[in-house]
């Protein structure tokens, strides 16, 4: 018996030693649409997904609701950064940026584990670092990003104004080559890389040959951050997940966005890992990257900013989606749909929002319900007397969250 307990020993102590370390790097490419990255095909993006996936996703939280949220680029980042809308987060647009810091960015996730997390940042907009993120705000427990390579856009003996905002593009080379380079060296064990010109290509010139040019230069800085990930791979005990995405489509025309259009909506995820049902069941959404790249990274959520957190993980288990309310006189019934019919799932509610003003809100389990159940009726005079209420529907693989008000 002594034999095998040391055998076994020295078996996790080899998986131990020659287990590959997992790090990701997301690339936000501003303003392009679903239909033009895929009628361009652009290689380097494309070639990341065929390791794993690409899909249409969709961005505005939901139309008519409590969620929607305008088609604007810093509300995108911070959709994707919080894996929350527009209600929760408070970043309304690109000016007078107010973020309420409450709801935690997978930047302040990561440096609150219990593990040092180096992190990266690489960017042609200073704000995503200063205020998006709030790097060194006491609201963040002054959060420090290990790696930043920013600050063009206010360097302007070095990227002097050119026609068409071409000093834009110019930031991005920039930043593409830092973020190549330091994941060569650096390697953070999380990064940011923005990508900003091709939203000043499609404001400027519209749908047509100008916007697409600069689409397929994207990818072409897109390739020097992929081509730094695969050499990390092939040269140190590391796997890596990518995403690239964008923040907002485009309207008809392709020079506008902001509103609530089909195509304004529509956005994208190309990813190199494996992904769950979740990716193709019709409700992928670009609150769902940062608890991909969390689970993927083996992050550790305190349960009161999970349980606020709208999107749900692409990649590992996913049970259920697409939870809705459907009041009734004194009750509300909860109806969502089920990804994994073995899973069994657990009913909470809070009836106050303490959680946006630095409080907590005290929820309530209602039931535990069978699996494959995909509905439950709350009465809402056993709960306390609320015009608003917070609903979770919690399962093994993930959780639904959703407001109601009376």
């Amino acid at each position: 018996m002594k034999r095998h307990i040391l055998a076994f020993a020295a078996v996790l102590c080899c998986v131990s030693v020659f287990a590959r370390t997992k790090k990701a790097v997301y690339i936000i490419v501003d303003g392009v649409p679903a239909d033009q990255i895929e009628r361009l095909h652009t290689p380097a993006i494309f070639d990341i997904a065929s390791r794993g996936a690409y899909g249409r996703a969709y961005t505005g939280g939901e139309i008519g609701a409590y969620s929607q949220t305008p088609t604007i680029s810093a509300i995108g980042y911070t959709n994707l950064l919080t894996a929350t809308w527009y209600n929760k987060h408070n970043v309304g647009g690109n000016d007078n940026l107010d973020p309420n810091y409450n709801y935690w960015t997978i930047f302040r996730i990561a440096k609150e584990q219990s593990r040092d997390v180096k992190t990266g940042l690489y960017s042609s907009w200073t704000d995503n670092r200063t205020v998006l993120i709030g790097e060194g705000k006491d609201e963040t427990g002054n959060l420090k990003i290990d790696y930043v390579y920013d600050g063009y856009d206010h360097d302007k003996a070095n990227f002097p104004d050119r026609e068409k905002d071409l000093h834009v593009f110019d930031y991005d080379e920039q930043t593409s080559k830092d973020a190549a380079e330091s994941i060569r060296k650096d390697a953070p064990d999380l990064s940011w890389v923005y990508l900003w010109y091709t939203d000043d290509a499609g404001h400027i010139d519209g749908n047509g040959k100008y916007f697409d040019e600069y689409v397929r230069k994207a990818d072409a800085q897109v390739a020097r951050v992929w081509d730094a990930v695969k050499y990390r791979e092939a040269n140190f005990d590391e796997d890596w997940m990518v995403v690239v995405t964008t923040d907002h489509g485009r309207g008809e025309n392709g020079h506008g966005h902001g509103g609530q259009s089909e195509r304004e909506r529509t956005t994208w995820i190309s990813t190199n890992v494996p992904v769950n049902s979740h990716f193709t069941d019709g409700t992928l959404a670009i609150t769902d990257i940062a608890p991909s790249i969390s689970r993927y990274l083996g992050f550790e959520i305190p349960r009161d900013i999970l349980w606020e957190q709208d999107g749900m993980s692409f990649v590992g288990e996913a049970d259920i989606c697409d939870l809705k309310t459907v009041p009734y006189d004194d009750t509300v019934e909860l109806k969502w749909r089920i990804l994994d019919s073995t899973a069994s799932v657990t009913v909470y509610a809070a009836a106050t929002n303490d959680f946006r003003n630095g409080g907590r809100d005290e929820y309530i389990r209602l039931a535990g319900l069978p699996a494959g159940t995909s509905s439950y009726v709350v009465d809402l005079k056993d709960l306390p007397d609320s015009g608003f209420y917070k609903f979770v529907i919690a399962s093994p693989g993930n959780h639904l969250n959703r407001w109601f008000r009376k």
